[in-house]
């Protein structure tokens, strides 16, 4: 027999967005449940930096002191390597904030922690290995939704549900919403290698002729990001895996002795880089946030703080009207009226960043020389406070008012 569930709030997925999402509304004492698809957290290279603008949110929530003895490694500033020179580019310890840095810490202990802080709370729910199939809909509204469970097939009857449920997201494609494509000139493989206690300690980002190059100190291991222009990863792999470790040394020389970690094409992930939005976010029923409404470029990396941020708003403008059971669409489209021009300017730098220097870099097109604004935040420590604040504050941050 189908199983049948009634709750205020359904959620579907289980990431930064929808975790974030739910606990709000189980702290204000709305029934919300989180479906999420896997059986636990655990996921390679997913969006591992938590922003001062997300640290600044668990301070709001009183929960910052115990969020800061997880594991995780600081980054107080950004550096690239442009041509074999190195520029310094972010200064994030003059933003004012509680927490004045970047915080890299695997995403599964942070969802984890949002699971645990949630459980606190009779109305927050958590269901694990429950995957989003499908709207149920009815009088012209999305009216809950049905998942997939080991045990089978749930339905659950909801006053709203809200897609969280990533940038493939199965109901946003099921609810028809139309979306604008801005395209990506790349892709990026993602792995791992051992760090040891004589290796340099900075994060860098390495810009050359035909190459982008991504280094993460995550403590006991190298998180690495080789960038690649986008459809080329099978004339990569057809050159061969020796090759791919040579140019993995020609950035990283001091890993020569554990460069066999990469011990086949499986220990290389691909991340398939997107940048789209939908141009609305919602319809009767139903609000998309996070990855699901606005799929992001890693430029910045500010993806997962981006989707913390709709969860915050949304919040803060649907607990009213889910607790007196009157939500309406005006109240689904005053989020997106919220969210959107943080989410539209901040797509629109990351698209400069990738077409007047990624695609340059990748295409390999002239000598390449760092940009006047990267030499005059090098030169100047008051203007490097800029791009701090862009990427660890971001455009109209959120504060928690519920």
């Amino acid at each position: 027999m189908t199983e049948s569930i009634a709750v205020r709030c359904c959620i579907a997925g289980g990431g930064p967005a929808g975790m974030m999402l739910g606990l709000l509304l189980g702290r204000a004492g709305i029934d919300a449940l989180v479906l999420e698809k896997h059986g636990d957290f655990l996921r390679d290279f997913r969006g591992d930096t938590i922003h001062p603008s997300t640290l600044r949110l668990m301070d709001e929530l009183g929960l910052l002191g115990d969020f800061l003895k997880l594991p995780h490694q600081r980054a107080e500033e950004l550096a690239v390597v442009i041509g074999g020179r190195q520029y310094r580019a972010a200064d994030f310890r003059h933003l004012g904030q509680h927490a004045n840095f970047i915080a890299m810490m695997p995403q599964w202990d942070f969802l984890n922690f949002l699971a645990a802080q949630g459980a606190r709370y009779p109305g927050f729910g958590l269901r694990m290995r429950a995957e989003a199939t499908g709207l149920l809909e009815g009088q012209g509204r999305v009216v809950g939704i049905t998942a997939a469970t080991p045990e089978g097939t749930i339905e659950v009857r909801a006053d709203l549900v809200v897609a969280a449920d990533g940038r493939h997201s199965t109901l946003r494609a099921q609810a028809g919403l139309a979306v604008r494509d801005f395209g990506a000139p790349m892709d990026v493989l993602w792995f791992a290698l051992s760090r040891r206690a004589d290796d340099p300690e900075e994060t860098l980002g390495y810009f050359d002729d035909g190459l982008i190059f991504i280094r993460i100190n995550r403590g006991q291991h190298w998180q690495c990001g080789y960038v690649i222009a986008k459809g080329t990863l099978e004339h990569l792999r057809e050159a061969g895996l020796p090759a791919f470790r040579e140019r993995v040394l020609a950035r990283l020389p001091f890993v020569r002795d554990r460069i066999g970690e990469i011990a086949s094409w499986d220990s290389v992930k691909l991340l398939t880089v997107q940048v789209d939005r939908l141009l609305r976010w919602h319809r009767p029923g139903l609000l998309c946030v996070g990855d699901a409404a606005h799929a992001m470029s890693p430029v910045g990396g500010v993806g997962i703080n981006l989707a913390i941020q709709d969860a915050v708003a949304a919040a803060n403008l649907l607990a009213g009207p889910l607790r007196s059971r009157t939500v309406t669409e005006e109240h689904l489209a005053a989020v997106q009226r919220r969210r959107e021009f943080p989410t539209r300017a901040t797509q629109w730098l990351q698209v400069q960043v990738q077409q007047r220097l990624i695609s340059r870099v990748l295409a390999r097109r002239r000598r390449l020389e760092a940009p006047l604004l990267l030499r005059l935040f090098d030169r100047s420590a008051l203007l490097r406070r800029i791009p701090a604040c862009v990427v660890g504050i971001g455009i109209r941050p959120e504060h928690i008012r519920i």
